[in-house]
């Protein structure tokens, strides 16, 4: 179980990632988790900054998709803003959804990363099929009654499997 739960990199936030250290492992698409992870939960507002990070990525070269839990309209909107596939309703960590958004990216399972705000989820769902995962700090505290339940165990996990060094914070 340890090496489901243990994410390839723990970053405080998407700002974190570099784009070139993802293209020398051979990464070539970013699937991302849309709450927490891009946007606040509960909101359409997205940061302009984080706008921008991942209008560079796509200028890059890089090929993105967003696989979510959240509701279709709420997904696609965010979609669209970046004319990019995306998977609503994922069942995540259920293999489908990620599968699917690696089929649209048109890529390998080995040229894709996932970047996600949790364990149970996105960084679970990610390792299941041996993508590259990257566990980000979420960027609000507000979030779904279903997901304060896995916090609780997130954070039992992470002090059961990490070493104190390891662990991601808020700087």
């Amino acid at each position: 179980m340890h090496n489901l739960l243990h994410p390839g990199l723990m970053v405080n936030s998407l700002y974190d990632i570099n784009p070139e250290e993802l293209k020398q492992k051979g990464i070539r698409g970013v699937i991302f988790d849309l709450d927490n992870t891009i946007i606040p939960w509960g909101t359409s507002e997205m940061c302009p900054q984080i706008t921008e990070w991942i209008r560079n990525l796509l200028n890059a070269g890089f090929k993105i998709s967003l696989v979510s839990n959240n509701k279709q309209r709420r997904v696609q909107e965010i979609a669209e803003r970046f004319d990019i596939p995306f998977v609503a309703r994922a069942c995540k960590p259920a293999k489908t959804g990620f599968r699917q958004a690696v089929a649209a990216m048109n890529l390998n399972m080995d040229q894709v990363a996932v970047v996600g705000d949790q364990l149970f989820t996105d960084i679970l769902g990610g390792n299941r099929l041996g993508l590259f995962t990257i566990w980000v700090l979420p960027l609000s505290s507000r979030e779904f009654i279903g997901t304060k339940i896995h916090r609780f165990f997130e954070k039992l996990a992470v002090c059961l499997l990490f070493s104190k060094n390891d662990r991601p914070r808020k700087k």
